[in-house]
Order: C-alpha cells, then structure tokens, then sequence
C-alpha cells in the first residue's frame, strides 16, 4: 500500500471510531433526558478498590431473589412500579410484550448467578463515602425500549445524594 491509501483508510477509521462514539453519548444523554425515572431498591454492600478508588458495589435486592436458572442469560425483564415508582417485582418476559399501565421494560444480563439489572457500582469522590450511607435505592432512567442509565443514588425519602 502506498501512504495515501493508509492515510485515507486511517482518516475513515478515525471518523468511523468517533462517530459511534458521538452516538453512544448521544444515546445515553437521550436516555437521561427522556426517560422515566425508575427506583431500585439496594442491599448494602461497601466496597473499596484501591485501583478505582471509592465506590459503591450496588446489589439490587430483586437481583438476588432472581436465582432460578430457567431465566435466560439476556433478556429484557417487565418491572412491576408503585406509585413512587419504586420497583416492587419483576417479571421475565418475551421483547414482543407490550407494557401495561404501571410497568416499564429493562434490559438486563445473567452472566452467572445473579441478574445485572442496570449499573452495578457507582464510583463517587474519594472521601465522600459518608455521604451514601444512606443510599436505599439505585434511580435509574429507562428508555421505551429498555435501555437504562444509573443517574444516581436516592435516600428513603427518595432524595438524591
């Protein structure tokens, strides 16, 4: 190859690589903006990753009682919401169903023994630990067809953090 052919195949590569870059940000961004806010309650976990720095491990409590091996290994789940729009159960169903009034679809994982239902950890200010103790519920925003984006961790009172 001469140099121009590697220096054009090159500019198109870096254009192509941020271009699905731009449009995964954009996607998120939408997600955020447009999408309903929903409510995972958590179970405690605090670790700490010398590496990574501060974080918090977020374990839904539905992800654990979600141990049943017949579920599939990827999928998008019907999440059952109160009022709050707090998460109160969980329901595996095809991506053809559509949702009904007090629900809304998620994607989520089974990569072992337990359902990824969105974010897993949420990485925060080094020192500022204290200031999640509080932290009950993983609000998350979902998009209509499921996609979802962490956006914070609420309190009881379902203030944010």
């Amino acid at each position: 190859m001469n140099l121009p052919v590697k220096t054009i195949l090159l500019v198109i590569n870096l254009f192509v690589f941020v271009g699905f870059a731009a449009y995964s940000v954009w996607n998120k961004e939408s997600i955020i903006t447009k999408g309903k806010l929903i409510f995972l309650e958590l179970q405690p976990v605090d670790p700490r990753s010398l590496m990574q720095g501060d974080y918090m491990d977020l374990r839904y409590r539905l992800s654990n009682v979600l141990s049943d091996s017949n579920i599939p290994k990827e999928g998008v789940a019907t999440l059952v919401l109160n009022d709050s729009s707090i998460v109160k159960s969980i329901h595996f169903v095809s991506d053809s169903l559509p949702p009904i009034s007090n629900t809304i679809l998620l994607k989520y994982k089974k990569p072992s023994y337990q359902v990824n239902l969105g974010a897993e950890s949420y990485f925060f200010k080094e020192g500022t630990a204290a200031n999640y103790d509080s932290a009950r519920y993983g609000g998350l925003r979902v998009d209509e067809s499921g996609n979802s984006v962490l956006i914070g961790l609420y309190n009881s009172k379902l203030q944010q953090l």
